[in-house]
């Protein structure tokens, strides 16, 4: 493996790791990047229906299940499967070593 592949695969086991940590954590995050387009039919029903706080609950929902979906097929793309991810990992614990 050479050094661009291997920062490649560094940077997305890091963005993984990160995913990861995110989807784990309960506390809602203090960052939001908009604007985001969502059907305004959307907003206006769940409005009605449960509010701002709903519609903020279902998109925070929705991105999960994106950010779920998103984050396997980074896996797939870059790992492939969690015996090469586990390979990978050693290899950084070996390069940590010998810094």
């Amino acid at each position: 493996m050479d050094d661009e592949e291997f920062q490649r695969k560094y940077i997305n086991l890091r963005i993984l790791k990160s995913v990861q940590e995110y989807l784990k954590s309960e506390k809602t995050t203090s960052k939001a990047v908009y604007p985001i387009n969502v059907p305004d039919d959307l907003l206006y029903q769940i409005t009605k229906i449960h509010g701002p706080e709903g519609v903020d609950k279902l998109i925070h929902h929705i991105f999960i299940l994106g950010l779920n979906i998103w984050s396997d097929r980074l896996f797939e793309d870059v790992f492939g499967t969690q015996k090469s991810l586990e390979e990978f990992i050693q290899l950084v614990k070996e390069q940590n070593k010998s810094s």
